[in-house]
């Protein structure tokens, strides 16, 4: 790969001690002392760069793979090409997300628009704002009165911090956000134009048309969430609106008021989640998934894309669909419908040839 401007390469690591770092094992120690800069797929890695393998599908690609080193779990490494060396981890995939974390630090969190650091003179900071010592505020950001802001944390370019909003330390607020009624945790990522503490939809009939309702709750996200791009988080009617520690959420996620999404969640892109509805820990929502208002997704449940879940999951369990439902019984149900179409063809096919 040519040189990446935008992430460019480490200045360079020792195999043995990325292998130290990982947690893997380096099975020929003889290699320890190659030099890996950079992370690379599979099919065009080149000498300096590591890759990973987690299925026997990636061995065509192997074929042309010139990686200096290849992290696998045990079972693969019989399938890796002479001359690559093989680091195996348990978690091959856990291990290629920290040797990237390693490799290419700055590619972690949204990048500086600007290269001065501290507070910009063109950013506007109300004087009853509190900002802690090491604070970075980049150009045209407004942050309003009586906003708490923790060390260590930087407010990107044209970012909206509303009044009374708290963050905490080692924050990233990339360019375009804006963040009103919300309490926020330590080590969150919120990334270009996402929304945080609208108000929700919340209206009522009335005798000339619909009546809004007033919405008077906050947003609170917990430590080490990321929220993606363009996502927008409602804040509470009369409750709060929670996301939990450690939970990630993809861009254009629609979080609708006084939902609770628990603790290591992941939310891919699409998904809408209406109001009220609880969401447990350790749960997996796939792109596009619509999930109904005041119903319960209780701990470690797997939601397929583009399912839409119209009542309560129980825990543990992996739902597709629409109407979301077991997986096994959507499943078949798929297999039964494209048979009958593949018979009702069949029968049009033999009709015409009559």
């Amino acid at each position: 790969m040519d040189h990446n401007e935008f992430f460019p390469p480490h200045g360079g690591v020792s195999l043995r001690e990325l292998a130290a770092h990982l947690g893997a094992d380096l099975l020929d120690p003889s290699a320890g002392d190659r030099i890996i800069r950079s992370v690379a797929p599979v099919a065009r890695a080149v000498e300096g760069q590591i890759c990973y393998i987690i299925s026997r599908k990636s061995r065509d690609e192997l074929a042309t793979c010139k990686a200096s080193a290849i992290i696998c779990d045990a079972a693969l490494q019989s399938v890796v090409p002479e001359g690559i060396a093989v680091l195996v981890s348990k978690m091959p995939h856990a291990a290629f997300a920290m040797a990237g974390a390693f490799l290419h630090p700055i590619a972690m969190r949204p990048s500086p628009v600007t290269s001065t650091g501290g507070i910009s003179p063109a950013a506007f900071i109300d004087p009853t704002a509190k900002l802690e010592a090491g604070v970075e505020v980049e150009p045209m950001a407004v942050i309003g009165a009586r906003a708490e802001i923790g060390s260590g944390t930087r407010i990107g370019a044209g970012s909206v911090i509303g009044a009374d909003v708290k963050i905490g330390r080692d924050c990233t607020i990339a360019a375009g956000a804006s963040i009103v009624a919300s309490l926020i945790g330590n080590n969150v990522i919120i990334h270009n134009g996402a929304r945080l503490g609208q108000d929700g939809f919340g209206f009522a009939p009335g005798p000339r048309g619909m009546l809004k309702i007033v919405q008077v709750g906050r947003v609170i996200v917990q430590d080490n969430v990321e929220i993606g791009a363009n996502t927008t988080i409602d804040r509470g009617a009369m409750d709060d609106t929670v996301i939990g520690e450690g939970t990630k959420i993809d861009n254009q996620v629609q979080v609708a008021h006084n939902v609770r999404i628990g603790r290591h969640c992941g939310i891919a892109s699409g998904v809408g989640i209406a109001g009220s509805t609880r969401i447990g820990n350790g749960v997996l929502i796939g792109g596009a998934a619509a999930i109904n208002g005041h119903i319960t997704i209780n701990d470690g449940v797997q939601i397929a894309a583009f399912s839409g879940v119209v009542a309560s999951v129980p825990a543990g369990a992996v739902y597709g669909g629409v109407p979301a439902r077991p997986i096994k019984d959507f499943l078949r149900e798929m297999a039964e419908k494209m048979a009958q179409s593949d018979e009702r063809a069949k029968r049009k096919g033999e009709k015409n040839n009559d």
